[in-house]
């Protein structure tokens, strides 16, 4: 990820971390369709038998989208920018990875050209709202920027939110609870991207941390936590392919690229797919659908690596899932009674903001009824929100004391 500069605190783009995008050399169409391997490795064309997401509005929350690429013509039917710097619609790129929002909407519900070309996403008939944050001079703080999003979206009728973008923190700001709890309490599937460790992030962040939250974990192309791309945390969700990746740029472009956050979108296309093959279902069993249909890897599940497991697109769609009563990745709304008793103290301001590689996050609190996991032997991979689960055992208390220690830290980072 690469960190923006943004008053009191920095955004990350959580997903096109590994390296800084590159242009796909020209490559033709065909080759660029040929790329995308996880359509048919993970389930995606057996579901479309059943679906292809038609009906399901999405909300990228990133830096904007070119919807005049040849790959999305269609697919973007509304937006706004929050950031004071971009166009009115959302649909003027901005920032330091003005592309990113781009590449991202395309793994989403990319509609490809001609005859099979180009790239085609997760959910091609799903509808998308282009919603630009930016950071820097001439920008509200990002704090700000994410809450105003998060709210524009739920207000004009987003269905799911896709945010590959991380704070590198274990906390996030008391307007970040009014903003996702609105989200949730109007049934909108809030997905957000793990983080990246190719820059130096090795554990989840907010928003990935916040209870309620389906948070995405990136793998390589044969299904192993990615070392590089991707950072690790109890909060995760699922894993989807975060290497290798190839999106739509501005001005009819493709690059090739890696992190979570190309992962995140695959999770929230498969959530379109879901959501329209089962519209009487709640945000809570289309999240509880898509982690229990998931591959698990490993004995422990969910484990702070992979989550539930590698995502199924066909199984997802198709199986039968038990109904649940309450979200299975935590309840947002009891977090902040516990949580939130007494005033917060303000996050210190970044004195000296300046870019640095978009990466991964920090993880906020863990929601209480998430289970903690050891990472398998022989992974490189650490996990620090490990302790956090294990300390507030010993009692809420000694728990709550070292979450408003640990929230001295500041920073938001954007994961690429």
């Amino acid at each position: 990820m690469r960190r923006w500069p943004g008053g009191v605190t920095a955004l990350a783009i959580a997903a096109s971390v590994l390296a800084v995008a590159t242009p796909a050399s020209r490559a033709s169409a065909d080759e660029i369709r040929d790329r995308q391997y996880w359509l048919a490795d993970y389930g995606i064309t057996r579901a479309w038998e059943t679906t292809r997401g038609a009906g399901v509005t999405i909300a990228v929350i990133d830096t904007g989208v070119d919807a005049t690429h040849q790959d999305l013509v269609g697919a973007v039917v509304g937006g706004t920018d929050v950031s004071g710097i971009g166009s009115l619609d959302g649909q003027t790129p901005v920032g330091d990875d003005s592309g990113h929002g781009t590449r991202v909407a395309s793994l989403l519900a990319g509609r490809g050209h001609g005859a099979g070309d180009g790239v085609i996403g997760v959910a091609p008939e799903a509808a998308l709202l282009a919603v630009s944050v930016g950071f820097g001079a001439g920008a509200t703080t990002s704090d700000d920027q994410i809450a105003d999003a998060v709210r524009w979206s739920v207000d004009n009728g987003a269905d799911i939110i896709n945010m590959s973008l991380t704070r590198n923190t274990l906390d996030w700001p008391q307007s970040w609870d009014d903003a996702f709890l609105y989200a949730m309490q109007n049934d909108v599937v809030v997905v957000a991207a793990a983080g990246n460790r190719a820059t130096g992030t090795t554990v989840v962040g907010a928003p990935a941390t916040m209870p309620g939250v389906l948070t995405v974990a990136g793998v390589d192309r044969d299904g192993r936590a990615s070392a590089n791309a991707s950072s690790q945390g109890i909060t995760i969700s699922v894993a989807a392919p975060s290497e290798a990746l190839v999106g739509a740029g501005p001005g009819n472009e493709y690059f090739e690229w890696a992190g979570t956050s190309g992962a995140a979108p695959l999770v929230a296309g498969l959530v379109a797919l879901v959501r329209s093959a089962h519209p009487e279902l709640d945000a809570n069993n289309v999240i509880n659908r898509v982690i229990r249909t998931a591959n698990p890897v490993g004995t422990e599940v969910p484990s702070p690596i992979y989550g539930y497991g590698l995502i199924d697109a066909a199984a997802a769609v198709s199986s039968d899932v038990d109904r649940v009563d309450a979200n299975p990745m935590g309840d947002l709304g009891e977090w902040i009674r516990l949580n939130r008793r007494a005033p917060a103290t303000p996050p210190p301001a970044d004195p000296t903001p300046a870019p640095m590689p978009s990466q991964a996050p920090t993880p906020s609190p863990p929601p209480p009824d998430r289970a903690a996991d050891a990472p398998p032997p022989g992974e490189m991979l650490r996990d620090v929100g490990i302790p956090l689960l294990v300390l507030g055992s010993f009692g809420s208390l000694f728990g709550i004391a070292l979450w408003r220690a640990v929230r001295e830290y500041g920073p938001l980072r954007r994961s690429r």
